[in-house]
């Protein structure tokens, strides 16, 4: 089967011209689809077996400059932990489908309401009471049939986090509050996987990327927060449309980053986005006290 596979990439792959001038193969979407369909093989492993031909998927084509073909194969065969569907978490669904993660795992136990229109993406005024994680499943599916996605419509916490991301390569913190952070800091630990923290409120947004076995949280919150406690000052400072879309793509950037195997991810430093100043600051654990954000 497999060189039944890779005889049919190549034999589908076409001749083209990048934006660069250079010459190169790729296959275009019906193409992908029609030869999954035909071997009965998931549409990741048929781009999966083109990149390793560098025959390069199209929809990935504008890609390939930034992260590389094999750094695009490697998204491919990765799985990410999504937790927190709304505002953060469904513009970085969004994306990391759109880059080409191979597998999501999406984790909410929340559903939409009428405050959730002004910023999450996924949020719509008809489907007012659905799961976030469902409807997050549903976008991936309308935007990138090659990725894998699991839907837990359950709120993570310190007794089930580990389990809901067992496999996966990273995760992302998209939450709303304390408790459950503290306990999906423990669990990547647990688990030995990186963390892409993100918080938001008002005009400003903070980045992290915390690496197993050095937890950050506590430096940035002080003690963890007793579980259902007040978010913070987002519930004062509010979140606009424009935050969590601003602090998500930085989110999946640095994902994007560990994933395929590039330098330069955060490490033990806090980045600071104030989008009202237009300042933006890293700092490191000893130079920041805890705060209730």
């Amino acid at each position: 089967m497999e060189n039944r596979l890779y005889d049919s990439v190549g034999q589908a792959a076409r001749q083209g011209v990048n934006p660069a001038g250079e010459g190169y193969r790729f296959l275009t979407l019906p193409d992908s689809i029609q030869l999954a369909e035909r071997l009965r093989l998931p549409r990741a492993i048929v781009e999966q077996a083109a990149l390793e031909q560098g025959i390069i998927p199209e929809r990935y084509q504008r890609s390939i400059g930034t992260i590389g073909t094999e750094g695009q194969l490697r998204l491919l065969r990765s799985k990410v932990g999504i937790v927190g569907a709304g505002g953060l978490g469904g513009y970085a669904v969004e994306l990391l489908a759109r880059m080409g993660v191979g597998r999501l795992v999406v984790i909410d136990g929340d559903t939409f309401t009428d405050s959730n229109l002004n910023r999450q993406l996924l949020a719509v005024e008809k489907e007012l009471n659905w799961s976030k994680a469902g409807a997050a499943a549903r976008r991936v599916k309308e935007i990138n049939g090659a990725v894998e996605v699991t839907s837990l419509q359950r709120r993570g916490d310190a007794f089930n986090l580990a389990d809901f991301l067992d496999g996966c390569d990273l995760a992302l913190d998209c939450l709303d509050n304390l408790s459950t952070r503290f306990a999906l800091e423990e669990a990547c630990g647990l688990l030995n996987i990186p963390l892409v923290h993100g918080a938001i409120a008002g005009f400003m947004g903070q980045l992290a990327v915390i690496r197993p076995g050095r937890p950050l949280f506590a430096h940035i919150y002080g003690a963890p927060a007793p579980e259902n406690s007040d978010q913070g000052v987002e519930t004062t400072l509010g979140n606009p449309a424009f935050t969590p879309a601003m602090l998500a793509a930085w989110q999946v950037g640095e994902a994007v980053k560990i994933l395929a195997g590039l330098d330069g991810a955060l490490t033990d430093k806090l980045l600071i986005i104030d989008m009202f100043s237009g300042a933006c600051s890293a700092v490191t654990p000893g130079d920041w006290s805890p705060t209730q954000e």
